[in-house]
């Protein structure tokens, strides 16, 4: 294993540091929104666009990776992510609001499917262990970031101008990463099986993890907790979510990814049905624990099933973006009706229903069993 974490020094590195950053952007969506809102004279599901248009980016850099990926190095992602940061730092308006969203989206998607599948691939044996220690990382910069923008004056522009610092050093540092991990061009390892209907898996399960980031403090907010109260809520949120990350590492091998997933969909909707009948701020913080293992329990499962063809990737990372999309567009509206305890219903009944139709499917499939 320490052979290979030192052939592999600079790839891992480089999805580390880029892993974390990607934490602290996402995770500032949801503090930032109130802010936004009145700094752009937007209501609640105006500024809930906002997180559309990033997962909307996610997209369109997934999209570009399903054709060009081969082309696409850790530089191209970092530096992406650096203007859409830059942009929502620095733009006076609407227009260099959500395009910054967009374009940070995009150098988000992009950074996916291009560290994902390399350490997966360079670690053979050890990938899942390692995906989850990359994907734990996210937790990390998740956590820091609300806290930032509080001590900031919980000033948007500011704290999106450290994540475009943040992305331009790591920039500098990743030329070793190059092209280590990338699949061949030419030839896929494996077999290509796309299952469009297994992603609706991947649809709940990126949609209810962009709703409680994106929509989750403003629902705490409508529950009655003032601003500051709502993101340190979110920054607890994401200690649940790294602590849950950092003990898939250990313990990947010995549980079987989808049921994982199917356990993960069970807890969150124990956690939210709790967070809306008795204490919104303690259970929004406990969903944490089962977001923390949505992507990574559904991507091994999915990857395995699908195969091991360079698009692959795209497509499993595709179906979780149209619910990053969709989601939060449709709750941002429903909550000016529902409030926050709604808003806690809804995610409750959606993540039930995944967990049970997600029973089904793996006695149905005996290769998501294995």
């Amino acid at each position: 294993m320490q052979d290979l974490i030192r052939a592999n020094f600079g790839l891992l590195a480089a999805g580390v540091a880029t892993f974390v950053m990607m934490g602290a952007g996402q995770s500032l969506y949801g503090p930032a929104l109130p802010a936004f809102a009145r700094d752009l004279m937007l209501t609640s599901a105006g500024a809930g666009w906002l997180v559309s248009a990033h997962w909307v980016g996610c997209a369109i850099g997934v999209a570009l990776m399903y054709w060009h990926g081969a082309r696409v190095s850790p530089r191209h992602v970092l530096a992406t992510m650096a203007i859409g940061a830059a942009m929502l730092g620095l733009g006076p308006g609407q227009f260099f609001a959500f395009g910054g969203a967009l374009v940070f989206g995009a150098g988000y998607g992009m950074s996916t499917v291009v560290f994902n599948p390399r350490i997966l691939r360079v670690f053979g044996a050890h990938g899942t262990a390692m995906l989850g220690l990359l994907n734990a990382c996210f937790g990390i910069g998740a956590i820091a970031a609300p806290l930032v923008f509080v001590w900031l004056g919980s000033d948007p522009g500011l704290t999106f101008l450290l994540v475009a610092v943040m992305a331009t050093t790591i920039w500098l540092g990743a030329g070793p990463a190059g092209r280590a991990g990338a699949a061949p061009v030419a030839e896929a390892a494996g077999p290509f099986r796309p299952m469009l209907a297994l992603q609706m898996f991947a649809v709940v399960g990126i949609g209810v993890e962009a709703s409680l980031i994106g929509l989750g403090p403003t629902a705490l907010i409508a529950t009655g907790m003032d601003e500051a109260a709502a993101a340190q809520h979110l920054s607890a949120f994401f200690v649940a979510f790294l602590g849950v990350r950092v003990a898939l590492v250990v313990m990947a091998h010995l549980i079987q990814p989808f049921g994982l997933y199917l356990g993960a969909m069970a807890l969150s909707g124990l956690c939210c049905g709790l967070a809306a009948l008795i204490s919104p701020g303690l259970f929004f913080v406990l969903t944490g624990a089962g977001a923390g293992l949505f992507f990574p329990s559904f991507y091994v499962a999915a990857s395995r099933v699908m195969g091991d063809d360079p698009r692959t990737p795209s497509v499993i990372i595709a179906g979780g973006l149209v619910g990053g999309i969709l989601t939060p567009i449709l709750l941002g509206n429903l909550m000016e009706h529902i409030g926050g305890t709604g808003f806690f219903w809804l995610l409750a009944a959606a993540t039930t229903g995944a967990a049970i139709a997600a029973g089904v499917v793996r006695q149905r499939l005996p290769t998501l069993r294995g």
